[in-house]
């Protein structure tokens, strides 16, 4: 049996409300009316074993109870394995009553076959099944696929994986994947056919939100091969969307730290005939941007001493102020960081403790 409800604005502003009385209230952000947690649990990484999943299962519930209420995973991360750790953490939260489910913003993502089957199997469930409408023209480069009817079996997986009744926000899986294989006119309008369904997904309440969750195609340059419009995704979401109306298009997540910092340093998205960075250019067009990779996937290397400093000294690696540096990043909603290993989860979670840089702080990082 599913659990029913969604994130709400009561709730999730009731959370942080409760949290408030350890941690500092600036470590929530208010989007679409929700109050989300600065720094998010991402579930990516890890082996598709049953040690991984205990830790998965293990750090989200530790994660919520500390004040991290923004959960990310995707259908094909560790082969379904990690929406069903989620999942498994969710039900303890909410049958204990440590967690409300109004109190979670879950996310999950759509887009890649999430199972090592890969291409056959695909070919198997779908182009073979004369009654299916999706062809192998569909499939781009092997692993990647955003026809309606696929994404409808994908978003049903989830809703079983997470033994949730509805997804709060939900990502089309890179869709950059398919830019390079097809004329711009041909992506954008498999975007929109795509955005269609999601908006009828949310009309039947298995969803609230939906957006794109992006790799390279928000961090190229306007001309290089992969970029990515959001001022074309948007004009394609308000098609879809028709006469409803309510706005469901409201997220786009990216990979966004020191040392990916395109997002706010490289003016590829034209926006009303000016040059932007991907940041500044989605929230200009009504989205709500999200970090991924927000410590590169534990990848930073030696920080620079200065660089260190003004990030904080006082914090106990160069992981939690590469974290402080995504998460005061103006315009971001949630840095998303992967936590499974304990003592990771322990360092993320005590930099709750402390309040983002503030808007002066951030600036002067750029300054020579």
């Amino acid at each position: 049996m599913r659990i029913p409800g969604h994130a709400t604005t009561a709730a999730t502003e009731a959370y942080a409300e409760r949290q408030a009385e350890e941690l500092p209230y600036n470590h929530f952000r208010e989007a679409v009316g929700w109050m989300g947690s600065s720094i998010g649990i991402g579930t990516y990484l890890g082996a598709p074993d049953d040690e991984t999943d205990t830790l998965v299962t293990r750090a989200v519930g530790t994660a919520v109870v500390n004040g991290v209420n923004v959960i990310d995973t995707a259908v094909n991360y560790r082969f379904e394995r990690a929406e069903r750790a989620v999942g498994k953490a969710i039900s303890t939260l909410v049958s204990t009553g440590q967690a409300k489910r109004e109190e979670l913003i879950v996310c999950s993502k759509g887009g890649y076959i999430p199972n090592e089957g890969g291409s056959r199997w695909f070919m198997e469930t779908y182009v073979r099944d004369k009654e299916c409408p999706i062809r192998k023209p569909d499939l781009v480069g092997g692993s990647h696929c955003m026809h309606p009817e696929y994404l409808a079996d994908q978003l049903n997986q989830s809703l079983r994986n997470l033994g949730v009744d509805t997804i709060d926000v939900y990502y089309i899986h890179n869709p950059e994947e398919q830019i390079n294989a097809l004329s711009p006119d041909a992506f954008y309008g498999r975007l929109k056919d795509a955005f269609a369904f999601l908006e009828e997904a949310a009309d039947d309440g298995k969803i609230q939100y939906y957006g794109i969750s992006t790799w390279d195609s928000l961090r190229v340059h306007s001309h290089a091969p992969g970029n990515l419009s959001l001022m074309r995704a948007r004009k394609a979401a308000m098609e879809a969307a028709g006469d409803r109306p309510h706005d469901r298009f409201r997220f786009v997540q990216m990979p966004f730290s020191l040392g990916m910092s395109e997002g706010l340093t490289l003016p590829n998205q034209n926006i009303n005939e000016q040059m932007v960075a991907s940041i500044p250019a989605a929230l200009a067009v009504g989205l709500v941007p999200v970090a991924s990779a927000s410590i590169m996937q534990g990848r930073i290397g030696e920080m620079d001493a200065q660089l260190a400093e003004r990030l904080g000294d006082h914090l106990e690696d160069d992981s939690q102020r590469a974290l402080q540096f995504t998460r005061s990043t103006p315009g971001i909603f949630s840095a998303l960081v992967g936590m499974k290993d304990p003592d990771h989860v322990a360092l993320n979670l005590e930099l709750c403790l402390d309040p983002p840089l503030d808007m002066e702080e951030f600036m002067e990082l750029f300054q020579e």
